[in-house]
């Protein structure tokens, strides 16, 4: 059943929209009084002031690969992060590692890694649910490219931009 909603009757100052306008001029002029009077930064000069000391604790950001304290990639290709990932925006090639190596009882390592940053959403879900601790969320949102190529992270890159984080890997644990 549809019900039928009034439409208020408008008076002649409200037909001409001035009383709006001159509000919202007055709004802009206050605001540009006080940036003359140098009470208020409005303007951010973007590269050479950034976001960054401001970011909360709880900011996430792009993600990315880190090694442990002795150069080792922490991820096990387990692919945890690539079916979780609801854009698809992960693609992982597990490879395995040689025979010979003295780590053979890790079944594979990523011989591919790739995460396309124009697909990402920034969720955080690769990183919950890695058992290896081997993807984190830096605090950078300034993830640009000067094409679709560009987006498109490999593993060098990943482990590049990561960095190194310290603690136990259970990939390289000999106890486990």
């Amino acid at each position: 059943m549809a019900y039928t909603v009034r439409r208020p009757n408008l008076t002649f100052w409200e037909k001409l929209y001035l009383p709006n306008i001159v509000a919202g001029l007055a709004i802009t002029f206050n605001h540009l009084k006080k940036m003359l009077k140098g009470e208020t930064h409005v303007v951010m000069q973007y590269p050479e002031e950034k976001w960054d000391a401001h970011l909360p604790e709880y900011y996430r950001g792009a993600p990315t690969l880190v090694t442990d304290e002795h150069g080792r990639e922490r991820c096990v290709s387990c692919q945890l992060c690539e079916f979780i990932c609801p854009p698809r925006a992960i693609k992982i090639t597990p490879g395995s590692l040689p025979s010979d190596s003295q780590f053979a009882k890790v079944e594979k390592a990523p011989e591919a890694f790739d995460i396309d940053m124009s697909r990402c959403i920034y969720c955080g879900l690769c990183e919950e649910v890695c058992p290896e601790q081997a993807i984190y969320l830096r605090k950078d949102y300034a993830v640009t490219g000067e094409s679709r190529a560009d987006m498109v992270h490999h593993k060098d890159k990943l482990y590049e931009l990561g960095g190194t984080m310290p603690g136990l890997v259970h990939k390289w644990n000999p106890d486990k």
